[in-house]
């Protein structure tokens, strides 16, 4: 009874604080630690509630989440993502399938692509001087609230 539980509030506590990501990234271009390091510690939660085995399971999602962290971080050091954005990428990571990343990868793509040209017409019209920052966040949390729809949806399958 408590895992079943467990594997509904989780995609819920997860899904809140991608919102929570996602809003405070456009407010401040900042993403709060805290908050990648939660969403990153409840994902073991997740793989106990939804029964994941050690191996191959729960190795093969460390082992893309730590390529995807550092495929980011290679973003990172080339000054194109923030700090807040690799580690949300990576933590995300942990709650996903292989499958489900390369398609959050994708979505993610194509929300921040949108997003930066949004930004850029808002930024050319209003001809503002400032740098011009993209709140990645954004696109990260509505590719990580696309993949959600799974362990929400269709937790009963």
């Amino acid at each position: 009874m408590g895992w079943v539980l467990l594997s509904g509030a989780l995609p819920v506590a997860l899904l809140l604080l991608l919102l929570s990501a996602g809003i405070e990234d456009v407010r401040t271009r900042e993403i709060a630690n805290w908050k990648n390091a939660a969403i990153a510690l409840l994902a073991p939660l997740w793989w106990l509630a939804i029964g994941l085995p050690l191996w191959p399971g729960v190795a093969l999602r460390i082992g893309v989440a730590l390529a995807v962290f550092a495929l980011f971080c290679v973003a990172f050091h080339f000054g194109q993502m923030g700090g807040g954005d690799v580690k949300l990428i990576g933590a995300l990571a942990l709650w996903l399938q292989p499958i489900a990343v390369l398609q959050m990868l994708v979505l993610m793509s194509l929300a921040g692509g949108v997003l930066t040209l949004v930004m850029l017409a808002d930024h050319h019209f209003r001809k503002s001087q400032r740098t011009l920052e993209i709140p990645y966040g954004v696109a990260i949390a509505i590719a990580g609230l696309a993949a959600l729809r799974e362990p929400l949806l269709n937790q009963f399958a």
